[in-house]
């Protein structure tokens, strides 16, 4: 790594930064909107619902990257959710059409300051890291000509069903003591079980799933599994995090599998804004976190091969 580093190593920039995205959560909340779910409102009938994904690797994006991504999705109402960099555009033989504004994601990075190098050269010691964000922008396939047409294609959605076969095995294939009916939803830490109300209960069955994801994601903090801190009770900020996790990780495993909710738990809004604004940290805390989550959640379900192939065996079966 080169010992010279851009201003985003300074505690100012990254401070500004977390500020920057922190700010634009807020004011979507603000304003009534909660902005990991609004792309799979109006905007679904304009994007295909699916994770941000770089179309030069095909690696999807993490953490505060897909809200970012999503919010720049919805607000310019993009067809695609695949982003490239503008050397990637050329290295494609493609390039960014003239005048069109990237979006701004960041990468996490680490670096050694010049005086702790020589410290720990003198002392015979290791230097130590000091962590950074880096800032770098990345163009929607929307704002690009000349890629090749398997880059400029994008596949549509799926056609949303009553109950989603995929969430059906991941409930079996996680192992979590999952039970259906009463009239409330939520995870029991001490027991360690989820309950969820039967599908035919919601106004709208489609949001059953966002739920049984939501209570998954609880569920994976047992010390059992991801070992989160479950210990806020309702109303303090530990509890309010732990649902914003939650919340953001049912999100990213219903847009994973191609599942449309829409807006619930609007009831956590004021305790969200709470914690965004006590720390500028948060969001970006939280997201890593609901990403770790979902990652391991769906890590459960079968590569898309095997799925096919079992499919194939089931229906050559029946």
């Amino acid at each position: 790594m080169s010992r010279h580093h851009p201003r985003a190593r300074t505690g100012e920039d990254r401070t500004s930064l977390y500020d920057d995205i922190t700010n634009t959560i807020i004011a979507e909340l603000e304003a009534g909107r909660v902005p990991w779910v609004q792309p799979w409102g109006t905007a679904a009938a304009r994007a295909p619902l699916a994770m941000p994904k770089s179309a030069a690797t095909g690696r999807q994006y993490s953490g505060v990257n897909i809200l970012i991504l999503w919010g720049a999705a919805t607000e310019r109402a993009f067809t695609g959710q695949s982003w490239l960099t503008f050397r990637q555009a050329l290295s494609l033989g493609g390039h960014v059409r003239k005048g069109e504004r990237g979006t701004t994601v960041v990468c996490a990075d680490r670096f050694v300051p010049v005086d702790e190098q020589r410290r720990a050269s003198e002392n015979g010691e290791e230097a130590q890291t000091i962590p950074f964000l880096k800032r770098f922008t990345l163009f929607n396939i929307d704002q690009c000509e000349g890629l090749p047409p398997e880059i400029a294609t994008t596949a549509p959605p799926p056609p949303p069903d009553l109950i989603e076969p995929k969430v059906e095995k991941l409930i079996k294939a996680t192992g979590i003591d999952f039970r259906i009916g009463g009239n409330r939803a939520f995870y029991a830490p001490t027991e360690d079980y989820v309950q969820v109300p039967p599908p035919q209960a919601y106004f709208e069955p489609i949001n059953w799933h966002r739920t049984a994801l939501h209570e998954l994601a609880h569920a994976s903090g047992h010390p059992s599994r991801l070992n989160r801190d479950m210990s806020g009770s309702f109303g303090t900020k530990k509890y309010a995090f732990e649902e914003l996790v939650a919340e953001i990780a049912s999100a990213f495993g219903c847009a994973s599998l191609g599942i449309v909710p829409t807006v619930r738990h609007a009831d956590y809004i004021g305790s969200w804004l709470d914690v965004l604004r006590e720390d500028n940290r948060a969001i970006v805390r939280a997201a890593s976190q609901a990403s770790k989550v979902a990652d391991y959640l769906l890590g459960f379900l079968p590569a898309p091969a095997a799925d096919m192939k079992a499919e194939k065996a089931d229906q050559e079966a029946a």
